[in-house]
């Protein structure tokens, strides 16, 4: 049977249900063809130790996409936006931007939100509990990260609203097959979106905020040494800041308050141990990884798996995968909020390791912990409903009844 999926398996071209449950057709692949060649020539890969490596060997492998995005954006707004984007790129563009950011989401910095981000958390609880019944995606997973990250980039409350819509357009292009729909959506949102921050970074060199906690502050200003982003480079990277910062931790909390709904076991364990949600949060990510897929293209000739690898090969990294790979990590299958170790790899690995994980992680903790303490009998109030995308694992909608 793993055979039979595995010959079977395209990316840009899959089997029904795998939206909502894609890890039988891993399994098979992990199991049958870990680095299974594509009917496109690029490689698949889905074993631990293969997507270990490949992150963390930069020279070998690039994140570099000017070539690979060229045919699938043609000269657009999306196809200039990621290939700006600090995740789609190589030093010296990757170093400076990451460099920029990581100034401000230092240690000191991120436990120091975390007072601001328990009131936001409480006052959601609050509006949530005078309905009796929530969507946990809408009312609660998506409303924490753009309320953090907007704060990050000094986005005043009021001009919020539009910034989920623009992210879930831009990030719905990543998508391995895009329809002239998507690619007409992403496109007017990176439009959309560059004009507001046009506006908003006139404003900010007019009154800069504070750069050790205004990350768009610290964008603009730069390194001491004088070193400076272009006006293209700090705008793409403060539409990736939104972009990374929001998806993917509205699917870490949705998905992490739906599984704990699924294993009743470990929701009593969680509630019966609060000290145990940070532990949780790193099951919740390696269990069902928010970003189940990752890329690279090989520079020079090598292989992988006893597989030769072409220089130019284009190489598909299935977190997903990984994720459960019984070499790494022991019954993988199983749902364990204490589980110890747990190398997963949601945040990649390397030089390209996510750098707002430290931030992910405390809103995860304090989400999850904060709504389970409020509402410890929560159960379903109808069915969910995923996101539809292979690269982002989510809920659109998952709606509840709170107790």
């Amino acid at each position: 049977m793993s055979v039979v999926l595995a010959e079977g398996f395209d990316l840009r071209a899959l089997p029904p249900g795998f939206y909502d449950d894609p890890y039988p057709i891993y399994r098979a692949l992990r199991e049958a063809a870990p680095v299974r060649r594509m009917p496109d020539g690029s490689l698949f890969l889905t074993r631990w130790a293969d997507l270990d490596r490949v992150y963390r060997d930069t020279r070998g492998f690039s994140s570099d996409k000017h070539v690979e995005f060229a045919p699938k954006y043609g000269d657009t707004p999306l196809y200039r936006h990621h290939t700006t984007s600090l995740v789609f790129n190589d030093p010296p563009l990757h170093t400076r931007v990451r460099r920029l950011i990581m100034g401000a989401l230092t240690p000191r910095a991120i436990a120091g939100m975390e007072p601001a981000l328990a009131a936001l958390v409480d006052r959601l609880l609050d509006a949530m509990a005078a309905k009796g019944e929530a969507d946990l995606i809408e009312d609660y997973a998506a409303a924490i990260p753009i309320e953090v990250i907007g704060n990050l980039l000094g986005v005043p409350a009021a001009e919020r609203g539009p910034l989920r819509d623009w992210s879930l357009a831009i990030l719905g292009a990543l998508e391995p097959v895009v329809t002239p729909a998507m690619a007409a959506r992403g496109n007017a949102a990176v439009s959309a979106f560059l004009d507001y921050l046009g506006t908003l970074v006139t404003r900010r060199r007019a009154a800069p905020g504070d750069p050790a906690t205004d990350v768009l502050t610290r964008l603009i200003q730069g390194e001491a040494s004088g070193e400076r982003l272009t006006e293209q480079e700090l705008l793409h990277n403060c539409i990736f800041l939104l972009n990374a910062g929001h998806e993917t931790t509205t699917n870490l909390i949705g998905n992490g308050l739906e599984a704990l709904l699924r294993f009743p076991d470990q929701k009593a364990r969680l509630l019966a141990d609060p000290a145990l949600a940070a532990s949780a949060v790193e099951e919740v990510l390696r269990y069902e990884s928010s970003n189940q897929l990752g890329n690279r293209a090989a520079v020079v000739a090598t292989e992988i798996g006893g597989v030769a690898v072409a220089p130019g090969t284009l190489i598909t990294l299935c977190i997903g995968a990984a994720n459960r790979d019984p070499e790494q990590f022991p019954q993988p299958e199983r749902f364990d909020i204490g589980r110890t170790p747990n190398r997963h790899l949601a945040f990649a690995a390397g030089a390209h390791q996510c750098a707002g994980l430290a931030l992910a992680r405390l809103e995860g903790r304090v989400a999850i912990s904060r709504f389970l303490a409020r509402f410890p009998g929560y159960a379903p109030a109808g069915a969910p409903v995923r996101g539809g995308r292979a690269r982002f694992r989510g809920f659109l909608s998952l709606p509840v009844r709170l107790a």
